[in-house]
Parts: C-alpha cells; structure tokens; sequence
C-alpha cells in the first residue's frame, strides 16, 4: 500500500478481532514510525506496548473507575469546542453517524452508556500503544511531534492489515495506565492508540467520515 493509498484508507477503527498482534509486527511499525518529524529531531516520544492480561486489567480497572462515576482526566490540555463553532458541529455530526449505524437512540442511555465505556476499553483492541513525554519538557511543546508519531504509526499499520483508534480515554485514568504499565511520574502520558485487526462486521467501522473541501480551510498567497 502507498503513502497516497494509505492516509486515504485510514480511518478510526472501533471493535477489532480477537487475534493477537505478533510482538514482532508491533516492534517494526515502531521502528518505521521513529522516522517521523520533531524539532530539532528531538524525538521526544516514548512507547509502553500493551496486550494481554495486563491490557485487560487497564480495561476492568478504567470501566470500575467509570461505573463508579469518578470523572476521567487527562494529563494535558483536552481541546474544547465552542458550542456555537463549527468544531462542535462536526464533532455533533460524527456522533450522530455513528449512534444511526450503531442503532443508538437517543433517548437509550443503557445504548449511550455501553457506547462511551468502549472507549476505556480500548474498543476491545488485542494491544494498545500508550505515548509518552518527559515532563522536563516544557508543557505542550512536544505535542505536534506527538501527533506526527501517531499519525505514522496508524498509517504504517495499515501496510500489516492493522487498524487504529487514537483515543484519549484510554488514558483518562492515569493512575491505572501508570499502575499496570510501571510508568513513573517524570513521564506525562498523552495519548493511546488502541492497535489490531479490523472486525468489519462491526458497525461503526463502516463509517465514513466526511472531510471539508481544500477550498473552505486554505487562503492562497501570491498565485496568479
């Protein structure tokens, strides 16, 4: 699969297989993907991998602590969507294709309930990959690097027939994530990228999320 091929396929996947992900397979899409951008070729990502019974655990741990209604948080500034701005509405319209395919009502909050609790189990993914930064680091600053990583390491997942899903929830307990993986407190936990193989009878992975055209979000200077 291309580069062109593969940031055109790539997508958010939301329930995969049981198959587990060879260690093999998961050590070289990292290598690939350590060739991403930073500053100064700082590269200031950090990895924990996680499968198995210890992914479980995170899983039960983070659905108890929801359940019982303590409220998640991250370790870094969550973006907010103005509730008259377009970024809300898009985010109001993905949820709302989701619920239809999922056959969601919205009066259903058993439905709504089960919905939210995937996330923070990892959409059922036989391995996660959890980012991490030194706090040395000034707040923010390695964020963008972050985010170059992630992006290459769903679209190089593609290439071994591997899905993705970036999601925060993951890590909305960071205390569960820094129990079960030894992750100490020098290090700021960002993001998780849930890792496995497609199930494509799920419902949901049979979104397809529009995108605004080049016209609507560029200006452009000096062209004739």
């Amino acid at each position: 699969m291309d580069i062109i091929e593969a940031i055109g396929k790539r997508k958010s996947i939301r329930d995969f297989k049981d198959d587990p992900v060879p260690q093999n397979v998961l050590r070289e899409i990292l290598e690939i993907s350590c060739r991403a951008p930073s500053a100064m070729n700082t590269q200031p990502w950090e990895f924990t991998v996680v499968a198995k019974d210890t992914l479980d655990s995170m899983r039960q741990a983070a659905v108890d602590k929801l359940t019982a209604g303590e409220k998640p948080r991250s370790e870094h500034c969550v973006a907010g969507w103005p509730s008259d701005s377009v970024y809300r509405l898009r985010q109001i319209e993905l949820a709302k294709s989701l619920f239809q395919l999922m056959d969601i009502k919205k009066e259903d909050a058993d439905k709504r309930s089960q919905w939210i609790e995937r996330g923070f189990r990892y959409f059922n993914a036989p391995a996660a990959i959890i980012i991490c930064v030194d706090r040395m680091l000034a707040e923010g600053t390695p964020i963008f690097d972050i985010g170059a990583v992630t992006q290459t390491i769903c679209l190089t997942a593609l290439h071994y027939g591997l899905g993705t899903c970036i999601e925060e929830q993951g890590v909305m307990y960071p205390d569960i994530v820094r129990k079960f993986c030894n992750i100490t407190e020098i290090k700021q936990i960002v993001i998780a990228i849930a890792i496995g193989y497609p199930n494509w009878d799920f419902p949901a992975n049979r979104l397809e999320t529009p995108r605004e055209s080049v016209d609507t979000v560029t200006r452009w200077c000096g062209f004739e």
